[in-house]
């Protein structure tokens, strides 16, 4: 395992509840590295897709094998020698240690908001199959990580620029190679 505390992750998953930013943040922290970007959303299959759409919440028996796709990719990345960053509810424990299973080369980045931000945020946008109903359901399965998890936790009350210097700034900055 590497020591999370000064090797630079192969991959970052950035975290939160629909609505905090997470692909926005992850595209926007991808591109300032120079690394690939993902989005979880991508690996759902259709099913899971029309029940959210249709306004049901997904059960764990449906996102069992969504996150085993993501955490085969993330596998693929790192064997690779690649780096991503990928968009995730990630919104359990449990979640995120079918994603991460042990790994020292990924790092959680987790999107702190309230729901009344997050809310007016799922309002305006367009577009996106979850509905603002489900919000409140994202939020009673939302177990915000701990210490022992080491995410870096970034509030998302910010413009997308300050938030993403935020996680850079907290990132190995010997290993760090930007791209402006």
């Amino acid at each position: 395992m590497l020591d999370e505390a000064h090797a630079m992750p192969r991959v970052l998953i950035v975290m939160g509840v629909s609505g905090a930013g997470k692909s926005t943040i992850a595209e926007a922290l991808a591109r300032r590295l120079g690394w690939r970007f993902a989005d979880a959303d991508g690996f759902h299959p259709a099913a899971n897709v029309a029940k959210m759409s249709a306004g049901h919440p997904l059960t764990d028996d449906d996102r069992w094998p969504w996150l085993q796709a993501i955490a085969d990719e993330i596998d693929r990345v790192a064997a690779a020698g690649d780096h991503a960053v990928i968009a995730c509810s990630a919104l359990k424990r449990a979640y995120r240690e079918v994603l991460v299973h042990g790994r020292g080369d990924v790092r959680l980045v987790y999107l702190d908001g309230d729901r009344a931000l997050i809310a007016a945020r799922m309002a305006a946008r367009q577009h996106h199959f979850m509905p603002p109903g489900l919000l409140d359901s994202q939020f009673g399965t939302l177990e915000v990580p701990h210490a022992d998890e080491q995410p870096i936790v970034v509030a998302i009350d910010r413009p997308v620029e300050a938030i993403v210097a935020d996680i850079l700034a907290r990132l190995p900055a010997e290993k760090r190679n930007c791209v402006e």
